[in-house]
């Protein structure tokens, strides 16, 4: 099993804005009010551009399909919250929280991974969940250590206990449950998706513990980490903020391994929290400010990274 990927599908937006359905509990959106939707769209479409130039720049394989008109989608650059790709040729297809989120989902992506040399085996579904208001969102929800069959999830009203179960069952994953919060208004409330405070590299994880409240759940996750030899590197709440923990590791050019991030993520971090990384491999970082302000996910949320088999 390979914990990183050199192939990534992005979806190039065509309408991004702020999407009024999912700020409800991602309280990392703003309304950039005083700049227009054509010029937000515009922003987007220059940010979303140059990252992928700087990927493809270190030889990552990045697949990009454009978004319809339409269906209006203004989150479609997010792919990874509604498809998972894995090695044995399974997609997964998950329930999404926001009623216009659902139809991002399309079946012409699977067609054009197809043309692309990628094989695929078959679909395991969970969307008949949103009939009963449960949801599981991809890997938003999901961070998979694929190599040691592991899977954590920060429980939320967009990652249901017993959805995240029966994933584990389907794919067989040890699944590590916790909730992670965030300070809003001066209450603790869930952070939406588990890859805004925490990502999983091959040989260290980037985490914000202090979101995790319950120390017990802390201890297991930090306990889990360790046995499996990830070097660990704790970022705070303020960190989360800037997307600090929204970042992926991909495979460049002659297999060299790089973390990928924003630029707010990157700005961030503390020399010494770059050093430990560095260590490990080097960084990539792309300004994706308009994206990360109306969407509220940043580098990590806009790659779905594909394991599938190749012909």
């Amino acid at each position: 099993m390979k914990q990183v990927t050199n192939s990534i599908l992005m979806i190039r937006p065509v309408q991004f804005r702020m999407n009024e359905q999912t700020a409800v509990n991602n309280y990392y959106q703003q309304s950039l009010e005083s700049l227009s939707p054509e010029t937000i769209q515009f922003k987007a479409l220059q940010e979303f551009d140059s990252f992928v130039e700087k990927l493809k720049g270190i030889g990552v394989n990045v697949v990009v399909i454009n978004d319809r008109k339409e269906t209006d989608t203004p989150d479609s650059i997010f792919p990874n919250n509604w498809m998972s790709f894995h090695e044995n040729g399974t997609v997964g297809i998950y329930p999404m929280f926001a009623e216009n989120r659902r139809l991002e989902r399309r079946d012409d992506i699977f067609d054009i991974l197809e043309e692309e040399g990628f094989i695929i085996e078959n679909f395991i579904d969970y969307t008949s969940a949103e009939e009963e208001d449960l949801f599981l969102e991809g890997t938003g929800s999901l961070l998979l250590d694929r190599v040691h069959g592991k899977a954590y999830c920060a429980l939320s009203p967009r990652a249901d206990e017993d959805l995240f179960i029966e994933f584990c069952e389907d794919f067989e994953f040890t699944p590590i449950p916790f909730i992670s919060y965030q300070s809003v208004n001066n209450n603790r409330l869930p952070i939406y998706h588990t890859n805004v405070m925490m990502a999983l590299a091959e040989t260290f994880a980037v985490i914000c513990l202090e979101s995790i409240d319950d120390k017990k759940e802390r201890k297991s996750v930090v306990k889990h980490l360790k046995e499996d030899g990830k070097e660990i590197i704790a970022i705070t709440e303020a960190q989360v903020n800037s997307f600090a923990g929204n970042m992926l590791q991909v495979v460049g050019e002659n297999e060299e391994r790089f973390l990928v991030m924003s630029t707010s993520a990157f700005n961030s971090l503390t020399n010494t929290q770059l050093k430990t990384i560095e260590k490990h491999c080097k960084i990539l970082h792309s300004s994706l400010d308009t994206i990360e302000a109306c969407g509220g996910g940043s580098a990590r949320c806009m790659m779905a990274e594909v394991f599938l088999p190749k012909k």
